[in-house]
């Protein structure tokens, strides 16, 4: 264990409370521990290793990050209130914002002190980011927009949301889209929750834009730049994801062992061990790639294994504790919270089209 783990486990020891490990079903759902964590984390360096002090980082190399964050998945430090914000959110504004822009939003986001949500997803468009409608036209020094997002995760409680819109309709679909950062308590937006069918505290939302009036200097990143913007900002939440899906498949696969399993539930537990260990090889490639200054086609094969290794082990959980199993609450969250893996960061049957596109070079369907 590196010197910097060692520091960060001893951290994080002294911030969690004594009775953490025995109380944990309480505390994951603990709104007011995970804030300070993610306070603390901020004013420690421990919320993005890689940036400077001031961004809550401490400068550290990509190999000691995401050391630091594995430790972290593994001795199931408090999960981020709002996780997009500094999940996702950060990352395009520190790369793509004005001075302006990151001295007023970055350092409150990050602290958690304003919450934020991504204005991706649209009825109409399914899994087709690229096919958004929601419009953005310029009007002297402002944008007005007109739209619909639908699954926006907690936009009913946060401040800011990263919009994406059409700004020009005549561009082909990746190429005429931008990205404006939106006020949610402006004039013409309501945001409406939707009822979930699970124990969640991150509710999705819908929200609708009209004539929402945004200034000029909101755009987020270059005009007609949204596609990039996006993908730069998703590219951070999926390293991310892909030890988090890790370290929930390890909890899935000790809940199986704890059933005693049969036999043939024993057969499938193997493949899965496999499929786990695969899962954290193809991550520790995907970052010599990166090191190394290599393309990296393990990246895109990370989210697709890891989401559905993991829908299948708490699947085998269930079927191994059989009958005990239909009325344990926390088993049927964890199954549900595992669907939600194949949506979440991008939909599997996006990755399963980029994975044949880009990688495989096949023709389009």
């Amino acid at each position: 264990m590196s010197a910097v783990v060692e520091e960060y486990r001893a951290w994080l020891t002294e911030f969690l409370p004594k009775d953490y490990y025995e109380r944990y079903r309480e505390y994951r759902w603990d709104l007011t521990l995970r804030r300070d964590y993610q306070r603390a984390a901020f004013e420690a360096g421990w919320l993005q290793p890689t940036w400077p002090r001031e961004h809550g980082g401490r400068s550290l190399g990509l190999r000691d990050a995401m050391e630091v964050r594995i430790e972290g998945a593994l001795r199931s430090a408090p999960k981020l209130p709002n996780i997009q914000g500094p999940g996702v959110a950060a990352p395009g504004i520190r790369q793509f914002g004005t001075p302006a822009q990151i001295d007023r939003l970055l350092v409150p986001l990050l602290r958690g002190d304003e919450w934020w949500a991504l204005g991706m997803s649209e009825p109409e468009a399914g899994s087709d980011f690229a096919g958004l409608r929601t419009r953005a036209e310029r009007d002297g020094d402002v944008f007005r927009v007109n739209g619909h997002k639908i699954w926006t995760t907690q936009a009913h409680l946060s401040r800011w949301c990263t919009l994406y819109a059409r700004t020009d309709p005549e561009a082909p679909k990746h190429r005429g889209i931008s990205c404006l950062i939106l006020d949610l308590q402006s004039p013409g937006v309501r945001v409406e929750p939707i009822r979930m069918a699970s124990i969640s505290d991150e509710t999705f939302c819908e929200v609708f834009l009209d004539d929402v009036e945004l200034p000029a200097e909101n755009l987020l990143g270059p005009l007609h730049g949204g596609w990039n913007v996006a993908l730069s900002s998703l590219h951070h939440e999926r390293q991310m994801i892909w030890i988090m899906n890790w370290v929930e498949i390890k909890r899935g696969l000790d809940a199986v062992r704890e059933a005693r399993p049969t036999d043939d539930i024993c057969a499938e537990l193997g493949s899965l061990l496999a499929d786990a260990e695969a899962l954290r090889a193809t991550g520790y490639r995907a970052l010599g790639n990166e090191l190394a200054g290599r393309a990296s086609p393990e990246a895109d094969i990370l989210k697709l294994l890891g989401s559905v290794t993991l829908q299948r082990v708490w699947e085998l959980a269930a079927v191994a504790r059989g009958q005990d199993g239909v009325s344990d609450p926390d088993l049927l969250f964890e199954r549900q919270d595992a669907l939600a893996a194949t949506i979440y960061g991008g939909t599997s049957e996006v990755q399963r089209n980029i994975i044949a596109e880009r990688l495989l070079g096949l023709p389009k369907g």
